[in-house]
């Protein structure tokens, strides 16, 4: 088992934009690429002219590169960009080397997840926690997020999450080590896939 703060206490990386002036308004950009496990897109945004940018979204596959660039544009509304700022570049190589095998811990990425409900801030910030190659049930995410018994509102929660992968959602399963959802392309084939590069036990899946 893992440990997890207090529900309350809001985890540092999870960077809620204050805009007490307008001297600065953020900007989301994205970026598609190529991944082992098909195109993948992310978007991100500047929380000033000086800091580091911010993720706002994190797209898995979908069938081609064009629908899975229709679909960023669809949930980020930002705008393309060929040229990501060095720290987003960054994270894009760490993907492609998760992908590869080169497992990566992905819970230092800085995100903005603030237009998400409390309720889903917390369920992320437990599944954060996480570690590669490991699982939680939907009941046990429930407990660490503070709301014990709310196993299908995690559910619903992780369904909605904006930053696949680096929110993991693709590693909370049902009870019993079974499946349970999956709403990216592919569903559940798509989230064995994901569990099996890190080493996994998938066996429930069959």
């Amino acid at each position: 088992m893992f440990s997890i703060q207090s529900a309350e206490e809001v985890h540092p990386l999870e960077v809620q934009e204050r805009h007490e002036n307008n001297t600065y308004m953020p900007h989301t950009s994205y970026k598609i690429f190529k991944t082992t496990l098909g195109p993948c897109g992310i978007a991100w945004k500047q929380r000033d002219t000086m800091g580091r940018p911010l993720v706002t979204h994190f797209q898995l596959p979908e069938a081609t590169a064009a629908m899975t660039e229709a679909r960023m544009i669809g949930k980020s509304g930002g705008s393309k960009s060929d040229s990501p700022p060095p720290a987003i570049a960054k994270i894009i190589e760490r993907v492609c080397r998760h992908f590869e095998g080169d497992l990566q811990d992905f819970s230092d990425i800085e995100l903005d997840i603030e237009e998400s409900p409390l309720f889903a801030r917390r369920v992320y910030k437990a599944a954060r926690k996480i570690p590669v190659g490991q699982t939680r049930s939907y009941g046990e995410i429930a407990k660490f997020a503070g709301s014990p018994g709310a196993a299908r509102a995690v559910g619903h929660a992780l369904g909605q999450n904006p930053i696949a992968l680096i929110v993991p959602c693709h590693r909370v399963l049902a009870a019993g080590g079974k499946p349970g959802g999956f709403s990216a392309h592919g569903g559940c084939a798509t989230k064995a896939r994901m569990l099996e590069i890190e080493g996994a036990n998938v066996t429930m899946f069959a």
